[in-house]
């Protein structure tokens, strides 16, 4: 099976949640993060930085879960960004 490249939306929707998810860490560590959320530090680093810009959704819950974000407000601030850079657009 052929993955199609992502388009530019698609990578900076993936950056978005990263920051995000990267926010709500706050100062707990990304290995007992990753850990705490069942996925290795590298793919929630990898997820951080924007580098899967397209996490599963199950590893995007566990980790919210673990930092105590709700799947409702990442979702809503990632739309809200992507709508105020299309209004500028």
């Amino acid at each position: 099976m052929v993955r199609l490249p992502l388009t530019p939306d698609e990578v900076a929707r993936g950056q978005r949640l990263g920051a995000l998810l990267r926010q709500a860490r706050g100062t707990r560590s990304i290995l007992d993060t990753a850990l705490a959320a069942g996925v290795s530090p590298e793919t929630l680093r990898k997820i951080e930085t924007g580098r899967v810009a397209t996490p599963s959704f199950a590893t995007v819950a566990a980790v919210a879960q673990v930092v105590g974000a709700s799947l409702d407000e990442l979702w809503s601030a990632v739309a809200d960004a992507e709508r105020a850079g299309s209004a500028a657009s």
